[in-house]
């Protein structure tokens, strides 16, 4: 290996990249874009609302009609029809409903007759109705007197902060989030997922163009094939990393310049509170929600924030390496995307699993599977970010960061030999057969 024509290679696909106005957009526009992700199912929900649903309600029972509440989405309007004249006359009606005569001691005994096709969430919200209205009349049997008021005072929530006694025994321990860990992981993970498939394929993309223009069979007459490709991983590594960095550092800003601005003083100084250990419940104590306190305090927390940026680097480089490496080679073997998207198959399938153990791993952090999810090197990235929020120890960190870097080495020998017999092969697909020759070649 040259080194010299190795950091040459690096600098080329590095500046090709880093100076597209696509590169500057993708960047800045990123943050937002997730920003977009969390909020957008809250903004399909209240937009996806159709108009009011007028329900036409037959109660043979006496208790549920006029008790029934309507909102935006549902009307219900008590009609004295019988059944069958409410479904020929009521055809302007969304349905009509039909309550039994014996609806508290048979409460199947409802049935909806829709004019249209209806859904889930209106069934439910018209039987959570219901069953709110039989409950309360179930209630009333008992002669409680002021029932409702005695049920609303002796309702309790309960705020649950979790300490790390492993950690520290000390009263100003940090308290834990699982709702900001868990959070956390899905963000993280999944942003694993799209740098390794989306950088990966980059550089699968960019060896198939330069070897459908024949550009490769002049570089490697001055650089060796090996050189080349470990310089063109390097190269792309670089651009991803410089992202993360860039966006680590747009979220510190957010979190220690923007943030203070934007909530009200209260909820910092017990922001603040928090992430010093001191049980400050101020917020608390004026209605805020304790994970939503906990959420504030962690992305005003920059040490917490660089903590996570730092092994998300490391993961996304390491993770990265390994996966371009795997594609490189894919890309060198085949002469157009098509070919390509068979071959790629087997090195895209672990990065789909990685995301299904994530899912799982995130229910318990610390089973044997997660453990193992974050160590073989072909999961290990994506798995190991969605458990570091969890604050794990230290050691299954770096050994998760050994070995996906040891992976990395022998998987650039490995795709270095399919690399240097591939990029002169042109006209024909190969199986993964002539591939494994490929690599016993000298």
């Amino acid at each position: 290996m040259n080194p010299s024509n190795v950091s040459i290679i690096i600098q080329r696909e590095f500046n090709e990249r880093v100076r597209k106005k696509s590169f500057i957009v993708i960047t800045l526009a990123m943050p937002l874009l997730m920003i977009a992700l969390m909020v957008a199912p809250a903004l399909i929900m209240e937009y996806s609302r159709g108009e009011q649903k007028r329900i036409a309600v037959i109660d043979r029972s006496g208790v549920v009609a006029p008790r029934l509440e309507s909102d935006d989405e549902l009307l219900f309007e008590p009609t004295d029809l019988d059944l069958d004249e409410a479904r020929r006359q009521l055809t302007d009606r969304f349905g009509v409903l039909y309550l039994g005569e014996d609806l508290l001691t048979n409460p199947s005994d409802v049935k909806l007759y829709a004019n249209a096709s209806t859904s889930l969430t209106v069934e439910n919200a018209i039987t959570d109705r219901i069953e709110r209205i039989l409950e309360a009349e179930k209630l009333r049997a008992y002669e409680i007197d002021d029932l409702p008021r005695i049920l609303d005072e002796v309702k309790t929530t309960v705020t649950l902060r979790t300490f790390r006694n492993d950690k520290s025994q000390e009263e100003d321990a940090h308290a834990q989030s699982s709702v900001v860990a868990t959070a956390t992981g899905y963000v993280l993970g999944f942003v694993l997922y799209m740098f390794l498939l989306i950088y990966g394929a980059m550089v699968m993309q960019s060896v198939i163009e330069e070897k459908n223009n024949r550009v490769l069979e002049v570089i490697v007459s001055s650089v060796k094939p090996f050189d080349l490709m470990l310089g063109k991983i390097l190269g792309v590594a670089c651009v991803a990393v410089v992202q993360v960095a860039i966006w680590g550092v747009l979220i510190v800003c957010v979190g220690a310049f923007v943030m203070p601005h934007l909530m009200p003083e209260e909820v910092m100084q017990s922001a603040r509170a928090m992430q010093q250990g001191m049980p400050d419940t101020g917020a608390l104590a004026a209605g805020m929600d304790a994970e939503m306190l906990q959420a504030v305090a962690a992305l005003t927390d920059t040490g917490f924030i660089a903590r996570i940026f730092i092994c998300l680097a490391g993961f996304l480089f390491g993770g990265y390496l390994l996966y371009s490496a795997m594609f490189a080679a894919v890309g060198s073997a085949v002469d157009n995307a098509q070919d390509a998207s068979q071959l790629q198959l087997p090195v895209t399938l672990p990065i789909i699993l990685a995301i299904l153990l994530m899912i799982a791993v995130i229910q318990d952090p610390n089973s044997p599977l997660a453990f193992w999810g974050s160590m073989i090197p072909f999961t290990s990235p994506v798995v190991m970010m969605a458990r570091i929020p969890y604050d794990i120890p230290l050691w299954e960190v770096l050994l998760s960061l050994a070995i996906l870097y040891a992976s990395f080495v022998g998987m650039v020998w490995f795709a270095g030999k399919i690399y240097r017999v591939g990029i002169f092969m042109y006209g024909k697909k190969p199986t993964v057969r002539e591939l494994l020759k490929w690599v016993r070649y000298k």
